[in-house]
């Protein structure tokens, strides 16, 4: 299995995983769902008109954290927020929660993606990190 699968399979036990960001000197953390893996990286989406999408751009830098209760161990995964367009994503995005399509498609709002690179992942129990992974694209 690939490192970025392992990542990937990490986040889907987890279910909901949490997103840092920072304004200015203030971080924010929200949960987030959606993840979808193609060609070796790993995209999420947020609404363009959130605050959120416009942290990311104004300071890439973001972390994710995410838990998997089973194994008593926590996913740290940061680096380098890059937005791209990727339909395809955001066609998925939709096919998993059709709901916010429809909410979309009606007020005419864009679904923003992006992937970290630069990245680092580490699995982690309560004193060590048991494994780490690199990602550079």
């Amino acid at each position: 299995m690939s490192d970025i699968k392992i990542v990937d399979d990490f986040l889907s036990k987890a279910e909901v995983f949490y997103l840092a960001t920072t304004k200015g000197d203030q971080p924010k953390c929200r949960p987030f769902g959606f993840h979808y893996l193609e060609e070796g990286k790993i995209y999420f989406t947020a609404a363009t008109f959130k605050e959120v999408f416009k942290q990311i751009q104004e300071n890439p830098k973001v972390e994710i954290v995410a838990y998997d209760k089973e194994n008593d161990t926590f996913l740290r995964y940061y680096g380098i927020a890059k937005i791209v367009k990727k339909d395809k994503v955001v066609e998925k995005a939709f096919e998993e929660v059709p709901e916010i399509k429809e909410f979309f498609v009606k007020h005419n709002l864009e679904l923003g993606v992006f992937y970290i690179d630069d990245a680092t992942a580490e699995i982690r129990n309560e004193l060590d990190i048991e494994k780490s992974y690199t990602f550079k694209y």
